[in-house]
């Protein structure tokens, strides 16, 4: 099993302003152009992270004459692929006339209902809670980012005394004070008394950088950025983290812990909503969880409000010893304490929530975790999407990196518990999380098929994507694989496909398809067996070998998928579905095919078997049977195509016609049928269904079900 950890760059920041390419840009482009560059570079700010504005002259639609506007990033856009349409548009008259309105800091939530008044051109981007931030400031470019370097000077004991040293009066400071309307009035008081700043640091959460024009702020934010990141670096004390007290596992020993761990975390976690897993064993993270001070940086909790909204105030660290001697011992011990450590984790969140809560506080949310910590092996991530799962991951490593510089160079400082809290329950962010859509029907949930990379695997695996779960998909041919995840990247993102290349009929490469599985979505709950082969020959003139080649695939391969899928099921606890693509053959005998229509039978047979099995664990299984798939079909463009139409004494290019007329409703079965079979015994829509058969042939008296 190979690890899905990403690293940040390691070239130095530098410009990568195209000044050629700038030069036909109007003042709108010109502040894509500078937010794309930002947000591309991690190390820069944060997935969805930080914002951007410019101060443009534009013709005002009503009156015709020429007003100043603000363009700044609307609220829940992501600066690397943000276009023109992710930026709101707001008067700058209206703006400033704002301050008249304002009733003091106690009231400053009250601001954000008057952002939409101040729109320009009707725009229907929702301007963000940082849009005073950047309207205030005197300047007509202004950039905020989340840089790990200067958070780490941000979050140190001695915040502004080390800015001062840093920056020698380049960037002023301010104290922590949660973003909003009164923080942009001080914003603006300090750009205005002290003309001569090129930005502010916020302390414990960000740097803000400004310019006359969109390439001198882009240049003086990487200069202010790089000037932190090299004076860290020149005086960062060594060991970090008070010295190595664990070694990392080895590669492979690390994906075994995390695929194991993940599945039972996640059954655990996903009582009420269903949950995503993510690993991340990148050096950063892995130095950071062999420490001797993992215990108590662990629970001072981050600092920039940005990661911890991500990741909770602090994570759960497991009591785990890489260097036991009997590994498998100490991983069954681990195993065996989660259940504990879970509860208190919960208990710690929940005492957090009783004291911090406000009179109109929200209700308390999911007390899980969200980041766990592996000594020696990584870190695993869970939320109700893979991509939030991921992001949460990368936001703990930007905390892991910011605790890393602060105590290099004086003492970190987590933001103060009562502040963590009116962040995490703030109003306004709970209106936010109450406009999100709601999930789609198969939200939060992992399917994996089998034969992935066939026609019928890939209708599947699109509309289980279209419904909003992850796929992993397994098929024998590398290469068609490969183009079958292209595609299907397409349809639900990087973050949703996955594949790994297997033989079926191997158990030990079978085991390994479901630890992927769990490695990289963190278990699974729907399995789709569809690999599949199709041979005909005359009884005669069946071989031993063409026998053997259909029990192994369509029966071996099924029994071994199914069993790997039933013990994973089994130890999440969720229930789970699983579907078999049988065969109109698995219930009417085809003269010329004895080793095909036998092998199908079978198959049938053991999707019934498990269905008694899995009834008391909530596991269905069910079949899903078609006939004469022939559009997009491998199967259908090999041999097979040429022998059933020898059997029916029929030409290869009237195989489809001939088998659309035999069909009752003399319609052709394309793999979108399939597709929405499947999806539909999968689903919740059949969640009383288990031990079924559904047929999908157009009609085929012979193959009712009896």
């Amino acid at each position: 099993m190979s690890t899905p950890s990403e690293t940040k760059p390691k070239e130095p920041i530098a410009s990568r302003w195209n000044d050629q390419l700038a030069a036909g840009m109007s003042e709108p482009e010109l502040l894509l152009y500078r937010s794309n560059l930002l947000g591309s570079d991690l190390r820069i700010t944060n997935f969805g992270g930080g914002n951007t504005s410019a101060k443009i002259m534009m013709e005002d639609p009503l009156s015709g004459g020429q007003v100043e506007v603000l363009w700044v990033k609307g609220s829940g856009g992501d600066l690397g692929s943000i276009k023109l349409d992710g930026f709101s548009t707001l008067y700058m008259d209206k703006l400033n006339a704002l301050k008249g309105r304002y009733r003091g800091l106690e009231l400053e939530d009250e601001m954000v209902a008057y952002l939409p008044h101040c729109t320009f051109n009707l725009n229907p981007r929702a301007a963000s809670i940082d849009t005073p931030l950047h309207a205030y400031i005197a300047r007509k470019h202004v950039d905020h980012m989340h840089p790990d370097s200067v958070i780490a000077i941000a979050a140190c004991k001695n915040s502004e005394a080390i800015t001062q040293r840093v920056f020698e009066g380049e960037l002023g400071w301010l104290p922590w004070q949660r973003p909003g309307y009164d923080l942009g009035l001080k914003l603006e008081k300090l750009s205005q008394e002290q003309p001569n700043l090129k930005g502010i640091i916020l302390e414990g959460h960000g740097l803000f950088t400004w310019g006359d024009d969109a390439k001198s702020c882009y240049e003086t934010t990487l200069q202010m950025i790089k000037r932190a990141e090299d004076w860290l670096n020149a005086n960062i004390k060594q060991p970090v983290f008070g010295g190595q007290k664990y070694q990392p596992l080895p590669a492979e020993e690390r994906a075994a812990v995390a695929a194991r761990l993940m599945p039972l975390l996640r059954g655990k976690i996903s009582k009420t909503e269903y949950k995503l897993g993510h690993f991340d064993d990148s050096d950063a993270v892995l130095e950071f969880v062999g420490s001797a001070d993992l215990g108590p940086l662990a629970l001072l909790g981050t600092s920039c409000p940005d990661h911890f909204l991500r990741t909770k105030i602090r994570p759960m660290v497991l009591d785990f010893d890489p260097t036991a001697p009997d590994r498998d011992k100490f991983v069954d011990k681990l195993v065996a304490g989660l259940d504990d450590g879970l509860e208190a984790y919960r208990a710690d969140y929940t005492a957090y929530y009783e004291r911090s809560k406000r009179d109109n506080s929200p209700k308390i949310r999911d007390a899980n975790p969200i980041i766990y910590l592996i000594p020696g092996v990584g870190m695993l991530s869970f939320a109700k999407d893979k991509a939030t799962a991921r992001i949460a991951g990368e936001f703990y490593v930007n905390a892991i990196n910011v605790m890393r510089g602060a105590n290099g160079v004086d003492t970190y400082v987590g933001l103060p518990e009562q502040e963590a809290f009116d962040i995490e329950y703030w109003l306004l962010e709970e209106a936010k999380l109450q406009r999100m859509p709601k999930p789609k029907s198969l939200g939060g949930r992992i399917a994996l098929v089998t034969g992935g990379a066939g026609g019928i695997g890939q209708a599947v695996a699109r509309q289980m994507l279209q419904e909003g779960a992850c796929v992993m998909l397994t098929d024998i041919d590398a290469e068609a694989l490969e183009q079958a995840k292209a595609d299907l990247v397409k349809v639900g993102g990087k973050d949703s496909v996955a594949i790994v290349q297997a033989n079926i009929t191997s158990e030990q490469e079978v085991a390994a398809i479901f630890g992927s599985t769990a490695l990289r979505f963190g278990g699974v709950d729907i399995l789709v067996s569809n690999a599949g082969i199709a041979s005909a020959a005359p009884l005669d003139e069946t071989t031993l070998d063409i026998w053997k080649r259909n029990q192994d695939i369509l029966v071996t391969g099924y029994f071994l998928a199914s069993r790997a899928a039933f013990q994973m099921l089994k130890q999440q606890g969720l229930g789970g579905s699983m579907v078999f693509v049988g065969s109109k053959n698995g219930l009417v005998a085809s003269a010329g095919a004895s080793a095909y229509c036998t092998a199908k039978a079978a198959e049938l047979h053991l999707a019934r078997c498990v269905a008694l099995e899995g009834a008391e664990f909530g596991i269905r299984v069910n079949v899903v049977n078609p006939d004469a798939v022939i559009r997009g079909s491998r199967i259908w463009d090999g041999k097979w195509k040429e022998e059933r139409a020898a059997s029916n004494k029929i030409g290869t290019d009237d195989v489809e016609e001939f088998y659309r007329k035999r069909s009752m409703l003399k319609r052709s079965v394309l793999p979108e049928d399939i597709a929405e079979a499947v999806y539909f015994l999968a689903s919740d829509k059949a969640g009383k269904s288990t031990g079924n058969v559904l047929n999908v042939d157009a009609g085929n008296a012979a193959a009712f079900t009896r």
